[in-house]
């Protein structure tokens, strides 16, 4: 296979995730982190790049951009994901600032006595649709996709 036969990088990415039966707002996240971190290097090819190119890029967007740990993490999954799938490429150790620990609590949305009213509220599909969603842990985009 040539080089002008060969899938682009974003393709490839986008092929190895589906590949895996990551959600479709997953495949939009790790896009759009790997292509700002691409765009950010100059638009070299992130074989080109070291462990130390990742390591600023995340470092960059938590010094400079005050991005949430969540959006860190986030950003450095995606990057990882095109080292390890698609380009499989042994990175290293990225160094992460220490604001990437995500809560160690997690927020509740609603309290069981919550749900159970808002439950009790609806009839007929919506209500089924509901009941599916909060037994089963699904979030709404789930049922809206398939609906």
């Amino acid at each position: 296979m040539g080089e002008m036969d060969r899938p682009r990088l974003l393709d490839q990415v986008r092929g190895a995730v589906r590949a895996r039966h990551y959600s479709p707002r997953t495949e939009d996240a790790y896009l759009h982190w790997i292509r700002r971190y691409i765009v950010i290097h100059g638009k070299r090819h992130p074989r080109e790049l070291t462990v130390e190119d990742v390591t600023r890029f995340i470092t960059w967007l938590a010094v400079d951009q005050h991005v949430a740990a969540s959006t860190q993490n986030q950003a450095l999954s995606g990057i990882l994901f095109l080292y390890r799938h698609v380009l499989q490429q042994a990175l290293g150790d990225v160094v992460v600032p220490p604001r990437a620990r995500m809560p160690e609590r997690v927020p509740v949305v609603l309290t069981p006595e919550e749900v159970r009213a808002v439950l009790t509220a609806l009839d007929g599909v919506p209500k089924l649709v509901a009941m599916l969603l909060y037994g089963a842990g699904l979030r709404l985009q789930r049922a809206w996709r398939y609906a």
